[in-house]
């Protein structure tokens, strides 16, 4: 690719999201679903102005990394775990209902065992993200629902992680290898473990360092650096390298520098995160959504299976609330996007092969379709509460 292209690329690449997320942001749903859709829109299935290419796909590589950085750095575990066992409950029911839905199904339309498995791993992630924007805009955020909300996302979307690591463990080896995937997984949750633990002992030590330094720019080129190697740790251990850079952000959330370490990396996300989530777009072949083609009739079944597996599977997440009293339909609801994260797994699904562009299709249309219906569903459920 000559650098006149790559520019051009990154040019409509830009402006489409920026202008697609500015859309989507003044009809009440989040920036995501706009790039989301600037990709279809840019991809081969329509305009066909933006073709995926190595190098942008590394691009996109970094964003998601930095995606799941900030993420990390602004999980507070400790506050979101004062809720205690209702969110864990919560947490676990809306990571094990799903993806004994999407499992099922998935076998039942006679899909091999491996994209079985991976499509109803794709079901149990919540994203924290519009969770908490969905909140915020409503002035829930601080509610006994809205803290056991956040505090489940949180936990799941550690969970779903840990789920993605031992998948891709299963996709890189090609076979279902129950042993494998439960090595992959204990990696992955040492990793986290590990990053906790470090933080909550060690991350005076990374303060101490940056405040001695005084070149420009010397905070955020730290914490990248802090975040791309514990990614590059993450693949050396053949699990995921957005595990690592998550674990990085929740180290450095308990450093004193945290807040500034949020502000500066914003920018350097909004580089690279929309070419993820547009490339994302442009992955999807809307020919495969024709009902007019018999073809398309597996993948329509799929997609449609699929939207009602997720909807169940996280309403019924809002049985697991005990102790004081909290409604239970507005946890489930909350519970309900996919966002980015669902879009994570889509992408690592199709980019290892598990998933065909059909099958990506289908669950991107769950993300989508989840993300759009959360917020009005939420704001309707808080006010029959």
């Amino acid at each position: 690719m000559e650098l006149k292209d790559f520019l051009w690329s990154l040019i409509i690449i830009y402006i489409c999201a920026r202008v697609m997320g500015e859309l989507a942001v003044r009809i009440g749903q989040s920036a995501v679903l706009g790039e989301l859709l600037a990709g279809v829109l840019i991809g081969g299935s329509l305009l066909g102005w933006v073709e995926e290419t190595e190098t942008l796909k590394l691009l996109g590589q970094i964003g998601v990394m930095l995606l799941l950085f900030e993420i990390g750095l602004e999980s507070d575990l400790r506050s979101f775990l004062k809720v205690g066992l209702s969110a864990a409950l919560v947490a676990a029911i809306g990571v094990v209902v799903p993806f004994v839905l999407g499992y099922g199904l998935a076998l039942a339309l006679h899909l091999p065992q491996l994209q079985a498995i991976f499509i109803g791993a794709t079901l149990t992630a919540t994203s924290v993200a519009i969770s908490a924007r969905g909140l915020f805009d409503l002035g829930k955020l601080r509610t006994r629902e809205g803290n056991i909300i956040l505090g489940a996302a949180v936990l799941d979307d550690i969970l779903g992680l840990v789920t993605l690591s031992a998948i891709i463990g299963l996709a890189t080896a090609g076979t279902v290898s129950w042993l494998e995937a439960g090595r992959t997984a204990g990696l992955a949750l040492l990793l986290l473990s590990v990053a906790i633990a470090v933080g909550i002992r060690y991350s005076h030590l990374f303060s101490r360092l940056v405040n001695r330094m005084n070149t420009r720019g010397a905070l955020v080129i730290a914490a990248l650096s802090f975040a791309l190697l514990f990614g590059y740790v993450a693949e050396l251990m053949r699990i995921a390298a957005l595990v690592g850079a998550f674990a990085a952000g929740l180290v450095l959330a308990r450093t004193e520098h945290q807040t500034h370490i949020a502000a500066a990396i914003k920018p350097v996300a909004d580089v690279f995160v929309p070419i993820f989530f547009v490339l994302i777009g442009a992955a999807v072949d809307l020919h495969h959504f024709n009902p007019f083609n018999e073809q398309n009739w597996p993948v329509l079944l799929l997609a449609g299976g699929l939207t009602l597996a997720a909807l169940v599977g996280k309403l019924v997440a809002g049985l697991g609330v005990t102790g004081a009293q909290a409604n239970r339909w507005v946890i489930g609801v909350g519970m309900l996007p996919r966002g980015e994260v669902g879009l994570i797994f889509a992408s690592m699904g199709l980019t290892h092969r598990v998933l065909d562009e059909a099958q990506y299709g289908a669950i991107l249309f769950v993300v989508v379709f989840t993300t759009f219906i959360s917020p009005i569903l939420l704001k309707r459920a808080f006010k029959g509460s």
